[in-house]
């Protein structure tokens, strides 16, 4: 019965989410949106409605995020810029401070439980971190139109990873390339699944950090984070453990966001108006997420997940081609 009781309560908070992506608050966003400022006006009595919606919103975005296993950023960016009146510049800054804060959350402990690999993430955080920042410079000279529709197509691009990418939980390397044999980017963990060590290696290095690139400057670019890209490199394309992957994506993040952060800081697109009810909410709907994990059903939420970036990626695209004039 206690069981019962507890998928009833996962179910429920799973189709509130639901209910919420899919309600008037939205519709009102979106309305609003076309003739409300970037920010929400001090002067207006009514200033404190977005920021409780924000809080409202986060919050099952949080639990969203943890039961799909995917960061908070790569949904927070589509999903407020789309529906929500403010400007891009300030959407962004505010996703990579999202993603960010998860990723200071987790770092210390994923290094001390020997997962995160700083042999593997220190070549991959000089690549990604330096071109996180020209991604950051380039994002907030092209026009706001320009960058919701390569967000939305970005967005979609993320929907299609999702719905074919496959996981290797330790994927065969023969041997490890010369690039990789050079740096020692190897390791052993323990695995208690299988109650053994597992000694792992990585091939491919040369194509994987090449990846990083591209990684490094989307996640600056758009604010996404970027750890719906690095654990299929990680893992796929360069034979990372999948634990190992997720855990060094995970303190990755806190290097490449950090780079990409200071510019959108510097040039006055991170307000505590925004970022305060996002990290509030998104940490208290993670904290939710994590009780519910045990209960939810993984099937569900990952279908859930991609139906809402998809939702959320047409939105963008939608929201692009309105300001040019062509919709």
């Amino acid at each position: 019965m206690l069981k019962s009781w507890k998928e009833k309560v996962g179910m429920l908070c799973v189709l509130l989410t639901c209910t919420l992506m899919l309600s008037p608050a939205w519709t009102l966003a979106s309305e609003v949106a076309a003739t409300a400022p970037v920010v929400p006006n001090l002067e207006d009595p009514n200033w404190w409605k977005w920021p409780v919606l924000l809080l409202v919103v986060t919050f099952f975005m949080g639990i969203v995020a943890v039961l799909g296993g995917v960061g908070g950023g790569v949904l927070f960016v589509p999903i407020i810029g789309g529906f929500f009146p403010f400007h891009l510049d300030f959407v962004r800054g505010t996703g990579l401070l999202v993603a960010l804060s998860g990723a200071l959350a987790a770092g210390p402990g994923l290094l001390k439980a020997n997962l995160a690999s700083l042999r593997l993430a220190l070549p991959v955080a000089l690549i990604a971190a330096t071109m996180a920042i020209v991604g950051a410079m380039v994002g907030l000279a092209l026009p706001t139109h320009i960058v919701q529709l390569a967000l939305g197509g970005t967005i979609l691009g993320i929907v299609a990873i999702m719905l074919s990418a496959k996981k290797s939980t330790i994927p065969d390397v023969p041997k490890a390339d010369a690039l990789s044999s050079a740096l020692r980017i190897c390791g052993i963990y323990h695995e208690p699944s299988m109650k053994q060590d597992i000694n792992w290696k990585i091939h491919r290095t040369p194509a994987g950090l090449a990846t990083f690139i591209i990684i490094g400057f989307m996640a600056g670019m758009f604010g996404l984070g970027a750890g719906w890209a690095n654990v299929p490199v990680l893992n796929l394309m360069m034979g990372a453990p999948l634990k190992i992957s997720v855990a060094t994506s995970k303190f990755l993040l806190s290097i490449t966001d950090t780079s990409a952060a200071w510019i959108y800081v510097n040039n006055g697109c991170v307000i505590p108006m925004l970022v305060v009810p996002s990290l509030i909410g998104i940490m208290l709907g993670s904290f939710v997420g994590v009780r519910l994990l045990k209960v939810a059903k993984p099937t569900f939420i990952r279908w859930m997940v991609i139906a809402i970036l998809l939702f959320a990626g047409l939105k963008a695209m939608h929201k692009g081609l309105s300001s040019m004039g062509i919709l």
